[in-house]
């Protein structure tokens, strides 16, 4: 099994920053992405930012400019770095990451969670 632990939510208000941390442990050989999702009241679960092993980071493009994803292989962590945040950043954020329990494995997928966060004056 793999654990998910996110934390560093709470309440900003617009134009201020929160950083967002996930840990991943368990029974993991390698991890093929970490990234961040959010899910609004009355609106679908959508890609906040991810990074791939070797790769680039993806954002969203409501983030990008904005929010920052930095991922510790070593540790399997992923931040999520969120400045200039804005009313509309208000959500549950979830922390993804797709794992290996082998090299032999095929790609198994975990969610955490989910954090709130509140962007309000």
């Amino acid at each position: 099994q793999v654990r998910l632990v996110e934390s560093g939510g709470g309440l900003v208000q617009p134009g201020g920053s929160l950083r967002l941390s996930c840990a991943a442990s368990g029974d993991i050989f390698s991890i093929d992405v970490m990234g961040w999702y959010r899910q609004a009241p009355g609106k679908q679960r959508e890609l906040v930012a991810r990074v791939f092993s070797g790769g680039n980071p993806n954002y969203a493009d409501s983030v990008k400019g904005r929010f920052t994803i930095s991922r510790d292989n070593a540790k399997n962590t992923a931040d999520l770095q969120m400045n200039s945040l804005k009313p509309e950043d208000t959500a549950v954020y979830y922390c993804n990451t797709v794992v290996r329990r082998g090299s032999w494995s095929a790609p198994i997928s975990y969610w955490g969670q989910g954090i709130q966060v509140t962007v309000s004056s």
